[in-house]
């Protein structure tokens, strides 16, 4: 029997987990060196790191089509061809550091959006295992690349870490490039396309981008908010600091297991596990309410909004394959709730620190963030309620 994939597929996978962030997320860490080496002031950088969430939200929606014009390998290779050349020229001035970011996040856009499509076309019976796979490596490149990025930066200089960024696009597209032998496509001429208007009228694909766009916003806003409450309630910047390296890695031991667990487990047990998870991203965010700086308590609130932040993102992820009957229709869902997510991901935080100006307290944006997680869980469980979305 002749085989449907090459065996780099996994090692392919693999890598491009690597690609959905590490070229992007580093930056943050490095913004005070990067703004010395351009001789512009740090504040002039603060659009480094929304610009890729912004090109998230403005280029989700069209990968889909883009994947109805070549297999998904040949996309997937010509896409990680653009993410190097953008990556490339970042390194030579300022405009063009701005333009390689832009490009980076377009690039990226279309691999979030047709991974599930990628691995549903491929591997239709393991879907829990390779989006383990790639979402651990995912957040893998992540804690490395960013504790490496300092001394990369010490060693040489800004431009140093973003050519180590573009040989690791390279490396991608080379471990990728063997899958272009092998073709699956979108959408055969037998399936039966479902456009926009007919999508957004199904109230259970709007239960999935209300999901989807809340899950980027408790995320997101929460990454962003958390030092800074936890400093003004008393914490030093070191205490802080530590327990934001804790709220990132407490995600890899959930983006391990969730992918497997949500595969595997029958509706009424997924619905039990999501209760728990979106119980703990309560509680967690109801303590914001009451100001101390008691380490173990923040620790405790850390690690519970942590948990369910980081359990939701991979559940999603398999949620597209899982409720959908095709590739095409998981592109589709994909590009459609990852397009409201980054909206919300991208104007969250922002929104969430001018309350604070506007009512002079943290009170109304704490209590707003925890209506809208209410709101996330109230959206899951209607999900569950049905075998497939599409």
């Amino acid at each position: 029997m002749k085989k449907e994939h090459s065996p780099f597929l996994i090692p392919g996978i693999i890598m491009i987990g690597v690609a959905l962030r590490a070229p992007f997320a580093v930056l943050p860490v490095v913004l005070t060196d990067i703004a010395d080496g351009l001789q512009v002031p740090v504040s002039s950088l603060g659009l480094l790191t929304s610009l890729p969430l912004i090109m998230f939200a403005l280029c989700s929606v069209f990968a889909p089509r883009l994947a109805q014009k070549m297999s998904l390998e040949k996309l997937f290779a010509l896409v990680l061809v653009v993410l190097t050349l953008g990556s490339l020229i970042r390194v030579f001035n300022l405009p063009l550091l701005y333009t390689g970011t832009i490009i980076l996040g377009a690039a990226i856009a279309v691999l979030n959006v047709l991974l599930p499509s990628l691995i549903q076309a491929n591997q239709p019976y393991r879907i829990g295992f390779l989006t383990t796979l790639y979402i651990t490596s995912m957040g893998l490149s992540i804690t490395i690349l960013s504790a490496l990025a300092v001394p990369i930066v010490q060693m040489s200089s800004w431009q140093g870490l973003i050519w180590v960024s573009t040989l690791i696009c390279l490396i991608i597209l080379l471990v990728w490039l063997p899958n272009i032998k092998y073709s699956h496509h979108l959408a055969s001429k037998h399936q039966k396309k479902q456009h926009l208007g007919a999508l957004l009228k199904n109230p259970r694909v709007w239960a999935l981008i209300l999901f989807g766009g809340l899950q980027a916003l408790v995320f997101y806003t929460s990454m962003t908010w958390l030092p800074t409450l936890g400093q003004q309630a008393g914490l030093s910047t070191d205490t802080t600091g530590l327990l934001a390296a804790i709220f990132s890695l407490i995600s890899l031991p959930f983006s391990m297991t969730i992918p497997s667990l949500t595969a595997r487990l029958k509706a009424r047990q997924r619905l039990v596990m999501i209760s728990l998870v979106s119980a703990a991203g309560l509680i967690g965010i109801a303590m914001l309410l009451i100001r101390t700086d008691s380490f173990a308590y923040w620790l405790v609130l850390n690690l519970l909004i942590g948990m369910s932040v980081s359990a939701l993102f991979p559940y999603l992820m398999v949620t597209f394959s899982l409720k959908t009957s095709t590739p095409a229709q998981t592109a589709q869902l994909s590009g459609l709730a990852q397009t409201g997510g980054y909206i919300l991901a991208a104007f969250g935080p922002s929104l969430f620190g001018y309350s604070f100006d506007l009512f002079h307290s943290w009170t109304p944006a704490i209590l707003i963030l925890f209506g809208l997680t209410l709101v996330m869980a109230l959206s899951v469980f209607y999900i569950e309620k049905f075998d497939k979305i599409l």
